[in-house]
């Protein structure tokens, strides 16, 4: 089967001059900050002019760029591999949210290539409407009228969580001897206000928490759930992941932090994980700061989501990793819907 695959990803600027428009692209997307457009885009201009300075700084840390984009190709060519073994000929389409390419670009070069078959598949294993959500409703601008196969959600595939957890075991493998370590699993923080209006994200990250802890199998091991990269003034989900990296130090914990929301490097990984926050951990004393890496191509995650895509052009409904709609009814956002 001649088979596209479209991989819905943040974006990241890809030098110095492009961190404003990202911002600006970031701060006007409805989902993101939801007033109506003549109050949005304004807002979104201020807040991108306000946030610059700050972005520049972060974005200087790891050369002036994300390296997002070329993360996304390399699992991109990684699944068309996986995929080309089980008989498909597949192509990858990239479609970023906030910086080229674009979803009209993806959808531009997959209506070239004419495949029979095409997967959206987010590279968010958990589902946000400020994520996978904002991601499909720009899709579907891009490419109105077309039918695809559809990948919702996997936060607690079973690939997925076996590539994380293999990543924490070698980490662990590195303790220092007399130290105790606090597991601190690290997920892009949200407003609370998003959460309560329903959104599944939260609840999808404390089901790939659970599923993690269960698949390492430490005997009485000590974890948390935290979130990071807070924006703003408003109320964002807590415990915050600097929060708990305070605490740990109060209680003489070493710290071991995976990130669990993110599957490829980026500024939040490679700056707010990496740099940041181990310096806060040696500033308040922490015995030991050790960082998992994302999932990127490992096979494990890969054939994960060939699995995924498989499922999808098999099925009429959207595919999650399970047998249907995995949130609870009162999560009125859940994506298996849209």
């Amino acid at each position: 089967m001649k088979l596209g695959v479209v991989l819905f990803n943040l974006g990241g600027p890809d030098r110095p001059e492009a961190i404003k428009p990202f911002l600006r692209n970031l701060f006007s997307d409805p989902a993101i900050i939801q007033l109506p457009a003549p109050l949005r885009l304004p807002l979104a201009w201020f807040i991108a002019s306000r946030r610059a300075p700050i972005a520049h700084e972060i974005y200087a840390k790891i050369g002036g760029r994300s390296p997002i984009l070329e993360e996304t190709e390399a699992q991109g060519r990684a699944l068309e591999q996986s995929l080309m073994a089980r008989g498909h000929d597949a192509k990858s389409f990239i479609a970023m949210r906030y910086t080229k390419p674009f979803a009209e670009d993806a959808a531009r070069d997959l209506r070239a290539w004419k495949p029979e078959k095409t997967v959206l598949l987010p590279l968010y294993p958990q589902f946000s409407t400020t994520s996978s959500g904002s991601s499909l409703t720009a899709w579907r601008k891009a490419n109105p009228g077309a039918v695809e196969a559809r990948v919702c959600c996997y936060p607690i595939n079973e690939g997925f969580i076996e590539a994380q957890a293999e990543l924490i075991r070698k980490e662990f493998s590195k303790a220092k001897p007399g130290v105790q370590y606090r597991l601190l699993l690290s997920a892009h923080g949200l407003p609370k206000r998003i959460v309560e209006r329903g959104d599944p994200y939260q609840w999808q990250v404390e089901q790939t928490a659970k599923a993690l802890v269960e698949k390492l199998g430490i005997e009485n091991l000590d974890w948390r759930v935290c979130y990071q990269s807070r924006v703003g003034r408003l109320v964002w989900l807590e415990p915050a992941t600097d929060a708990e990296i305070k605490r740990a130090s109060a209680e003489g914990k070493g710290i071991v932090i995976a990130p669990i929301a993110f599957v490829s490097e980026h500024s939040e990984t490679l700056v707010e994980l990496d740099i940041e926050y181990a310096k806060l951990a040696h500033e308040a004393g922490v015995p030991d700061y050790l960082r998992v890496p994302t999932v990127g191509i490992r096979p494990q995650f890969i054939g994960a989501l060939a699995d995924l895509v498989e499922r999808a052009i098999a099925s009429d409904a959207p595919v999650t990793c399970g047998t249907g709609r995995l949130c609870p009814r009162n999560l009125t956002q859940c994506g298996y819907g849209e």
